[in-house]
């Protein structure tokens, strides 16, 4: 059976082949079910693939293969094993026309502030911590009050903003007690004193494992055992409706390259968006719920491809770029990942990464607009020369941050509450569960999924909360090949 038709009926049913439904996918053939996979786009690996274009080749947002989870570890030396490199991580802030090293370098800081500012930067963080603003609020509250006012305003604000397209005020604390929970003065300023030392951070790592031709060769060698398990992944269908009575899924419809087709599942995991999901559902989700869904909110990612003539432009893997007086946000270097993503090595290959919403002007430009742009703020950096680009390309990736805006767990809890009642279907996977999971807790969430369809009591909701998962998860080592 080729990817153009679908079986009548699956038992095993996963909605979307990026990081969490793969995952899923695997763990089910490591139960015996044989998962049928969905994949509305041409390649795998959702927001963690790798684009190729004239040999090549772009990672969408930036994957570090760096975890605490050892059943992620383990799976990722399975599938890749040799084809990984250790890639040394070198990043860099630019702000107020300087680069600051991250994590920080203690003299190159205290260099680039300032005596003036760098005084009153400390005087601003004991302040904090003498009088803390509780609880923890916002994202403003949360960094305010483990770094102070005057380092908030120099490396969190400003790049925050530019992601987000909110005021740090209005972003939620979840998000950074997410994102950076172990992260705090003390342990940067640890870090920048004894570079050597283990981070306690992942924000603070510095090097991780690659893979040699990007992330998506990850996600290619998951089909491959997939498909040797005897399961399917089919690209270029889109589940456009699903029906449910009786607290079960029973079928759903997806259009794709010989139109609409529909399929009876047993069990359903899915990795689509939840405002997707609940419009999708039939008969409908109750108004509530609907409308909870219509008020998610996200976040776009463009990805502007830049070759130059130049080799070796500079060091980093990507700069965060906290200018005001540009657009972009952060800048890329994919040779720096792995020199195989960049087939000419007299080249350098960047991504310069702007964040949107579609329907703004950003979003609405056409790709000769957008690589004009990108050129003309590569060189307004001082990164490289317009005269030296050689082509442009773009990527776009609708959907790739989940924002964490005033309301969002209500209306989260509201549909979490009413998915909970189907007792045959799994959410797993960042837009799936509304939360900002890197790849390897995304992996994690497809595995408990599984786990909780057959029976267990491990719960992708709870992946990547204070704790990283709970107990229960641990039964599900043994569905990827794991000794407990």
């Amino acid at each position: 059976m080729d990817s153009s038709s679908l079986p009548a009926h699956s038992p095993f049913l996963v909605i979307g082949a990026g990081p969490a439904g793969l995952t899923a996918a695997w763990a089910a053939c490591r139960r015996g079910w044989l998962p049928f996979v969905l994949e509305r786009g041409r390649r795998m690996g959702g927001i963690a693939r790798t684009e190729e274009h004239r040999g090549y080749r772009f990672d969408i947002g930036g994957h570090r293969f760096f975890t605490k989870e050892p059943e992620v570890e383990s799976l990722w030396k399975e599938m890749l094993g040799e084809q990984f490199r250790t890639t040394p991580r070198m990043s860099r802030i630019y702000y107020d026309n300087k680069y600051y090293s991250y994590p920080l370098r203690l003299p190159e800081t205290l260099g680039n502030l300032g005596w003036r500012r760098s005084f009153a930067a400390g005087m601003s963080y004991v302040a904090a911590r003498l009088r803390p603003a509780r609880p923890d609020v916002t994202f403003e509250d949360w960094v305010v009050n483990r770094f102070g006012q005057r380092l908030y305003e120099t490396f969190f604000r400003s790049y925050t903003e530019k992601v987000w397209g909110l005021p740090c005020h209005e972003i939620r604390a979840e998000w950074a007690a997410q994102r950076i929970q172990n992260l705090t003065l003390g342990i940067a300023v640890w870090q920048a004193l004894r570079p050597a030392a283990e981070a306690a951070s992942k924000t603070l790592i510095r090097e991780f494992q690659y893979p040699r031709l990007g992330p998506g060769q990850m996600w290619d060698r998951f089909r491959e055992r997939i498909t040797a398990a005897g399961g399917r992944v089919a690209t270029g269908w889109e589940v456009v409706s699903w029906r449910h009575e009786h607290g079960q899924v029973r079928s759903v419809v997806a259009a794709g390259p010989t139109g609409l087709r529909e399929m009876t599942v047993d069990r359903v995991v899915s990795t689509m968006s939840l405002d997707e999901l609940v419009q999708t559902a039939q008969p409908a989700a109750p108004a509530p719920v609907r409308m909870a869904a219509g008020g998610l909110r996200h976040r776009d990612l463009l990805l502007v491809g830049v070759v130059l003539r130049k080799p070796a432009l500079f060091a980093d893997n990507w700069i965060y770029v906290h200018h005001p007086g540009v657009r972009v946000g952060r800048i890329q270097n994919f040779g720096n990942w792995s020199p195989d993503l960049v087939p000419d090595p007299g080249t350098t290959s960047l991504g310069m990464e702007y964040f949107c919403r579609r329907g703004e002007d950003l979003w609405e430009m056409d790709e000769g607009e957008l690589g004009d742009l990108a050129s003309r703020e590569l060189e307004a950096l001082g990164l490289g020369r317009r005269e030296d680009v050689l082509w442009t390309v773009v990527i776009r990736q609708p959907k790739a941050y989940p924002v964490y805006d005033d309301g969002y767990r209500e209306r989260l809890d509201r549909i979490r509450a009413w998915l909970n009642g189907l007792g045959n279907l799994r959410p797993a996977g960042r837009n799936a569960l509304h939360r900002y999971n890197n790849q390897d807790h995304s992996m994690m969430a497809g595995i408990a999924a599984v786990d909780r369809l057959a029976g267990g009591t491990a719960d992708p909701w709870e992946v990547n909360l204070e704790r990283s998962y709970h107990e229960d998860v641990v039964v599900a080592r043994q569905e990827v090949g794991q000794v407990a």
